[in-house]
């Protein structure tokens, strides 16, 4: 297991034109007005409309492994969303795998928000880059705890914790190889062991 304290990130340009942000209502509005498809390939990131990369092979199958490795082992009292909206300040990800507090009963009128959860993973080979820096920051900034990566292009697990909230930044990062296992754990309570080679 490697330990890394700090991960330099890249600053992404979008462009240089002016281009118009959109807030959480709406964005909501816009679906219920059906500008938006649900079903659209599109992700509120920072305000902005960002296209989601297609899902290859390799991704859908470590996805499903990992939903059922984590099923497997999970408490009662907190249920898995797969590739399901969490909104947070200024924005709406669709994180692959997330564990989140409480029945899915409990979410009938609103996604879960950053207090909602326990977990947030991204599956990654196409998209590890916007993983890494975007996608880590906006969960940082929220407070979100804990934060995977499966890196299916190094073939490793890249677990982030305690985040910063003011800098938008984790200040604890691992690295698990394909032959090491992460023990998942929520609340403290250790829940059990998941081998990395099981997931790729």
């Amino acid at each position: 297991m490697e330990e890394i304290a700090d991960l330099k990130t890249k600053n992404i340009s979008i462009c240089t034109e002016p281009i118009w942000k959109l807030n959480i209502d709406q964005y909501h509005a816009m679906i219920a007005a059906g500008i938006l498809d649900e079903d659209a390939q599109l992700e509120l990131l920072e305000g902005l409309l960002v296209f989601k990369m297609p899902k290859n092979p390799p991704h859908r199958l470590s996805t499903g492994l990992l939903q059922d490795a984590i099923l497997a082992i999970l408490p009662t009292n907190y249920h898995l969303n797969l590739q399901e909206p969490i909104t947070l300040q200024d924005s709406e990800p669709e994180p692959d795998l997330a564990i989140v507090r409480g029945q899915r009963l409990n979410y009938r009128d609103r996604h879960p928000q950053a207090q909602d959860l326990e977990i947030v993973i991204e599956v990654s080979d196409a998209t590890l880059e916007r993983d890494r820096t975007l996608k880590k920051r906006i969960y940082a900034e929220a407070g979100i705890s804990v934060y995977w990566i499966l890196n299916l292009r190094d073939r490793q697990l890249e677990v982030y914790t305690q985040p910063r909230i003011e800098e938008s930044e984790y200040t604890q990062f691992q690295i698990f190889t394909e032959t090491e296992s992460v023990t998942l754990t929520i609340q403290d309570l250790d829940l059990g062991s998941l081998w990395v080679k099981d997931l790729l």
